[in-house]
């Protein structure tokens, strides 16, 4: 059942929406935006309504202050996570990492394309936000960490094996995950993790202008889009092509081709509506 946009109201970040696009801010800047338990688990079932919303077409990603992200918190997720291991709770460190991990799921599900604003720290989870967003704006002070070798944990947290190394490349997403080191707004442009090096007083204005830009498109195509480029690093080459074959005949089958055709005919801009 959908339910309207503006009457969702999350408790642990900051909830707007502007037209059709919303934006979601994780908002504890005195501490550089980390996470909890509790946001892990509102942010998952955010995203899980969001295939609910069809008065929201696309999604900005951004933090509080001068951060972006900079991971679990290290009082409330982390000493607790420590805690498990001295007890020997192996079962509820699984239940956190497969927590954290659906957050990631619910991202790559949620059909609305997510761009996120990234200043400042992007560490550990935070980057892994980033990651999984769809498109990522940076600015020239940001600095973007995959961290986790350098607090004794691997490189495989919450998906970034397989997702990082087809944004950045296969060598380079190694060099990150095994290093941890901070990738630099200049790398992480020439690499392709961010789409835009901009300002930082600029950063969400052009975020939200690239996710108003997307929502003003074709919404139900760019869900199509979104999902293939997710599954079909899974599929061989023939699979994808008969796979993209059976998506776009049925995209064909929208109002919204047909709207971009008479808009052609007569010469103007299509008003895309989503169906």
């Amino acid at each position: 059942m959908s339910r309207p946009a503006r009457e969702f109201s999350p408790t642990t970040f900051r909830w707007a929406v502007d037209g059709l696009v919303a934006t979601v801010t994780l908002d504890r800047p005195a501490r550089k935006n980390p996470l909890t338990f509790a946001m892990y688990r509102e942010l998952t079932d955010t995203f899980l309504a969001l295939r609910d919303m069809p008065d929201v077409r696309a999604v900005v990603l951004t933090g509080a202050g001068d951060n972006f992200c900079s991971g679990g918190d290290v009082h409330e997720i982390i000493g607790p996570l420590v805690d498990m291991k001295r007890r020997g709770a192996a079962n509820e460190l699984h239940a956190f990492t497969q927590l954290s991990g659906d957050l990631v799921k619910a991202m790559r599900a949620c059909p609305q394309p997510i761009v996120a604003a990234v200043d400042g720290v992007c560490a550990g989870a935070g980057a892994i936000l980033a990651m999984a967003s769809d498109l990522r704006y940076g600015t020239a002070r940001s600095r973007v960490a995959f961290l986790f070798a350098r607090v004794g944990l691997s490189g495989a947290d919450m998906g970034a094996c397989a997702i990082l190394p087809r944004i950045i490349g296969l060598g380079r997403a190694s060099e990150l995950l095994y290093t941890g080191r901070f990738m630099t707004s200049d790398e992480a442009e020439r690499w392709g993790f961010y789409t835009r090096v901009v300002d930082p007083p600029l950063l969400l204005k052009e975020a939200s202008e690239a996710a108003r830009a997307l929502a003003e498109g074709p919404a139900a195509a760019h869900a199509v889009t979104k999902r293939a480029l997710h599954e079909e690093s899974s599929m061989t080459v023939d699979e994808a092509i008969d796979s993209e074959a059976r998506v776009q005949a049925r995209c064909m089958e929208s109002n919204d081709f047909e709207r971009a055709y008479l808009a052609f005919v007569e010469k103007r801009t299509p008003a895309f509506k989503g169906d």
